[in-house]
């Protein structure tokens, strides 16, 4: 009876070892395609908005948070491989929160082999002595530390900024605009700074959100908490942030819908007079097959938001 058991315990550890490898092999087809994946939307934002060019001295602006590692490792990675020469400097402003684990980034970029620069600038105690208490650090926080990083570029010698922002973060801020502030405007891919002096770049405008999340995990990188604006927890960023990933739930490829819009714009129907001349529109008996069909009833094939109903209207 014993070797009857022995030989079944055997037969079920080889097995659970058997399903072991198929699971391990399949994670890493999964994190392989995940890497292809982010190289190749990286690679696109900067090839359709001519992000990074030949001798180009790109600033990273690495934050401690999972965005920013993401995208000093997926530029090292293109960097490899690009048709072009450019170089990359990983920046971090040491903003003295409390607590902050000052070692944890020169030790990560010391071990990357990537050139790097700590800049060390108390701007949280002009947060906290300027802000009350309990109102929004962002605004304030965020002036500060671009106007630095700007000074920080020149001084190293930098062409381009780039910043970590993604796909989501982009929808998020058309929104806030549009609920908050009553603008279409968005987060560009590639601007030209307030001080005019600086090219800034946004190289994961492809990449979503949690892509970067699973990305971080893979790559297992030392995540540091923001004790400023990522400990408030009423931020409209954050509110907007939670409808976005709510609809996308519901409604999953309207995030993707979304994000399209914003490359897809028709000024002749919307309502900006600086933007297209409606004033001077006159009939011109050429037929138009852009023109509005104005007793056409709208299509769609998503359906209505939350809380809403699409209904044709008619003229009398």
């Amino acid at each position: 009876m014993s070797a009857v058991w022995e030989e079944a315990v055997a037969e079920y550890e080889q097995q659970e070892s058997s399903a072991r490898v198929q699971n391990s092999m399949k994670i890493e087809r999964e994190d392989h395609k995940l890497e292809k994946r982010l190289c190749r939307e990286v690679g696109r934002a900067i090839v359709d908005f001519n992000m990074i060019e030949e001798g180009d001295k790109v600033m990273v602006c690495v934050s401690g948070g999972k965005d920013s590692y993401a995208m000093l490792d997926i530029l090292l990675k293109l960097q490899k491989r690009a048709p072009i020469n450019f170089e990359l400097v990983a920046v971090n402003l040491d903003q003295k929160q409390p607590g902050f684990p000052e070692h944890v980034l020169p030790e990560y970029l010391s071990k990357l082999g990537v050139p790097f620069h700590i800049e060390n600038q108390d701007t949280y105690s002009i947060v906290k002595r300027v802000i009350p208490e309990g109102k929004t650090l962002c605004s304030l926080c965020s002036r500060l530390r671009r106007g630095i990083l700007y000074r920080v570029a020149g001084e190293l010698g930098c062409t381009k900024v780039a910043l970590g922002h993604h796909r989501d973060d982009m929808l998020q801020t058309f929104f806030l605009n549009m609920f908050f502030a009553a603008k279409l405007k968005g987060m560009p891919p590639k601007l030209v700074s307030d001080d005019g002096k600086n090219v800034v770049i946004r190289p994961m405008a492809y990449v979503t959100e949690k892509d970067l999340t699973r990305w971080a995990q893979v790559r297992e990188f030392p995540i540091i908490p923001c004790t400023l604006c990522g400990s408030q927890e009423n931020l409209q960023r954050k509110q907007v942030g939670n409808m976005l990933r709510e609809w996308e739930k519901k409604f999953p490829g309207r995030l993707e819908n979304m994000f399209a819009s914003l490359q897809n714009i028709v000024p002749s129907h919307l309502m900006d007079n600086k933007r297209h001349d409606f004033k001077a529109i006159k009939a011109t008996g050429v037929a138009d097959a852009d023109g509005d069909k104005a007793f056409d009833p709208e299509e769609f094939r998503e359906p209505a938001l939350p809380g809403l109903s699409v209904v044709g209207i008619t003229s009398r």
